[in-house]
């Protein structure tokens, strides 16, 4: 049984929608809507890594921040544990920010580089009254033990370190107030190769000890595959198949998850394998093509495609596909 059927969602989004106006001329006149995210719905259980993947420009990353009310979504519901977070206001979403957590792709960017990494890992417990000063400077010091950090570099700043070690920062402090839920969004992206696996293993072992949800963000499906119990692949700005990591991998149903699949380097370069090539660029996300947005480029495209909207639809246990030729 998988972490998701194990017990009740932590997160549940179902039919999320952010549309961002257009705007020209002087009189600043809204004349289209870039249609960032469109219909997405999914689930997340409590100690669960649900990966979302997908291009540059996908709607990937507005998903995590409309989650986290970093920005307000155009449509949709988000719930945390059953309660209908998406309509609170900023005092009433205070309480439930604290449950939920982010870690941003740029380490440096995300820490103010004028507070020692002492201060950056105790801000949020101090945001929130979260213990006095003495507690609060000993869990500071076990969090950066947790993150692999030593004590004696927490009066340091931000630019005294490396970016892996800055990322782990930036992971000590999502941790502060002991969240249920961490939104990573491409939090390895911009570290070497070597220092990605340490951060990943990093990320799996504080999953395990904290008993943490993950919605891990990433571009690298090589990467997601590591992390995740299941992966649902996003292409502008919908989600068009999401199943079980290992059901995924193996047996992809939607045509752009095999020409994603297909991209992803072998170790060992004489073994054959066929790189699928796409044709033609991403369409505009301020005009996406009627009825399926990948029929434009899909090499298995008909009629019916260019016309009718797929939608996901079971096509075996826990896999679900937004393709027409999967659900004639």
């Amino acid at each position: 049984m998988s972490v998701a059927e194990a017990s009740a969602p932590l997160l549940s989004v179902k039919g999320l929608v952010k549309h961002f106006p257009v705007k020209k001329g002087i009189l600043r006149r809204t004349v289209g809507q870039v249609h960032a995210i469109d219909d997405v719905s999914f689930d997340i259980a409590p100690g669960e890594t649900l990966g979302l993947v997908g291009e540059s420009g996908c709607g990937k990353s507005t998903t995590g921040k409309a989650i986290l009310r970093l920005i307000d979504a155009t449509k949709g519901e988000i719930r945390l544990d059953g309660e209908r977070i998406d309509t609170l206001s900023r005092r009433e979403m205070r309480p439930y920010r604290r449950r939920m957590q982010v870690v941003f792709q740029d380490p440096y960017s995300s820490l103010n580089p004028r507070l020692k990494i002492r201060d950056i890992i105790a801000e949020p417990l101090v945001n929130y009254g979260a213990g006095g000063s003495r507690a609060i400077a000993e869990w500071v010091e076990n969090l950066a033990g947790k993150v692999g950090l030593r004590p004696d570099t927490l009066n340091r700043y931000p630019h005294e370190f490396s970016g892996g070690q800055r990322q782990r920062i930036g992971i000590a402090r999502a941790l502060a107030l002991q969240p249920s839920l961490i939104v990573c969004d491409e939090p390895v992206s911009a570290l070497d190769v070597s220092v990605q696996a340490q951060v990943i293993n990093l990320l799996v072992d504080l999953q395990r000890e904290f008993s943490l949800a993950y919605l891990f963000i990433a571009h690298d499906i090589a990467v997601v595959e590591h992390i995740s119990h299941r992966v649902a692949v996003m292409y502008l700005g919908k989600i068009v198949e999401i199943a079980e990591r290992a059901e995924l991998f193996t047996r992809p149903q939607h045509p752009y998850t095999e020409a994603l699949l297909s991209a992803v380097p072998l170790p060992d370069p004489d073994i054959p394998k066929k790189r699928i090539v796409l044709p033609g660029d991403v369409p505009s996300p301020i005009d996406p093509p009627s009825g399926c947005r990948f029929h434009t480029r899909c090499p298995y495209a008909f009629d019916r495609c260019s016309v009718e909207e797929p939608h996901l639809r079971e096509t075996a246990t826990r896999h679900r596909v937004a393709c027409h030729l999967r659900n004639c």
